[in-house]
């Protein structure tokens, strides 16, 4: 008579196929996914377990991925879903910008990329973001999980997770940063005297006297400048694109005669160059160039600095943005408004001004008492 073998159970709704393997002492179940996006391959994907109860478990869930239209492989580990989106999710940004999201997941799958993206969970998420925090800064972690979140988000929409398991794990807390500093008056003067003989000289001017953006000092065209009317027009950067970090980056500033004098000596020196090379110069009309004539690389730049503060006697723990934030703490040392230093600097608002260089800005509240001490003496 036909049936069930003695001690057997029927297998429940949507468990799959499930059977003990006695050699193993283990439990092994599976479900059916159907034909692979080849519409070949037949696709079933297995689990297994100490327990029958584990089994039914694990396929259950395997189920409800299947009813909410999840193909799952289980070659979808983390990294190659990570590398996946680096591929296909980053259209249209610049190369610094996919190098940078590289860098910081590549943190994270030193931990949990080889997790299958279907079994990994919060707690490894959670787990992974703790090791990148206590070696790297709080900014470093949060581009890290940003990115995580945004590398999962796109395997979610491609159907091979069902949830975005990242975004719901807070961002753990990173190491302090190493903070921005200033250069003093003196130090300042220093480093102007260092860069009269270097190559950078005139860059280094610029950036310190006016408070352009080392990313718009690269990208500034000899026709955005009028040395005739001692002006400069700040209207493209070297961002994706082309341009300012915002709308209110784009100004004309008035340039400080040292500037002035500098941007000439700047540019017959790179005429006798452009002559020099010949054929090999590539002209962009660009100010500041390589020999060549091509855009200036950051890393070079931040290495000419470096020898610069080296032979001013500053030390050379400093880089180019700090120029930017030496041109705000002086213009508040000497008494400058806050939102006159905004407009300035190309800041949205005063209020980034304040919280990016709050080290930098004198108290605000110091002219009532100064007038007072003026008037009764």
């Amino acid at each position: 008579m036909g049936g069930h073998a003695v001690g057997a159970r029927r297998r429940g709704h949507n468990e799959g196929s499930i059977y003990k393997d006695e050699a193993k002492g283990r439990w092994y179940g599976a479900v059916s996914f159907g034909y692979g996006p080849d519409g070949k391959t037949w696709r079933r994907h297995k689990v297994s377990g100490r327990t029958r109860a584990e089994v039914v478990r694990k396929l259950k869930e395997l189920q409800a991925e299947k009813d909410t239209g999840v193909q799952p492989d289980h070659a979808d580990t983390l990294q190659r879903g990570a590398d996946d989106w680096l591929a296909e999710g980053l259209d249209g940004r610049s190369a610094r910008t996919v190098r940078l999201n590289h860098d910081v997941l590549k943190l994270v799958t030193a931990t949990i990329g080889d997790i299958e993206l279907r079994l990994l969970t919060a707690h490894d998420v959670r787990r992974a973001l703790v090791h990148v925090a206590a070696g790297n800064s709080s900014r470093t972690v949060t581009l890290a999980h940003n990115a995580l979140t945004r590398a999962l988000r796109h395997a979610e929409a491609n159907r091979h997770i069902a949830r975005n398991v990242a975004a719901l794990v807070d961002t753990p807390k990173g190491q302090p940063g190493r903070p921005s500093k200033a250069l003093t008056a003196e130090q300042a003067a220093a480093v102007l005297k260092a860069a009269e003989d270097s190559r950078l000289g005139a860059y280094v001017v610029l950036c310190l006297m006016t408070g352009i953006r080392t990313e718009e000092a690269r990208a500034m065209r000899w026709d955005h400048v009028d040395l005739d009317a001692a002006s400069i027009a700040v209207w493209r950067s070297v961002r994706l694109g082309g341009d300012t970090k915002t709308s209110k980056s784009r100004r004309t500033l008035g340039l400080p005669q040292a500037v002035t004098e500098a941007l000439r000596e700047h540019r017959v020196r790179q005429e006798e160059e452009r002559v020099a090379v010949g054929g090999l110069w590539s002209e962009h009309n660009l100010v500041f160039t390589t020999a060549v004539g091509t855009e200036l690389d950051a890393a070079n730049v931040r290495r000419s600095f470096r020898s610069i503060c080296k032979a001013a006697g500053v030390g050379e723990d400093w880089t180019p943005r700090e120029l930017r934030t030496s041109f705000v703490s002086l213009l508040s040392a000497s008494g400058v408004p806050v939102e006159e230093i905004a407009r300035l600097a190309g800041h949205s608002s005063s209020r980034t001004t304040e919280v990016n260089y709050r080290k930098e800005l004198r108290p605000v509240l110091v002219k009532g008492a100064e007038v007072m001490d003026q008037i009764f003496g």
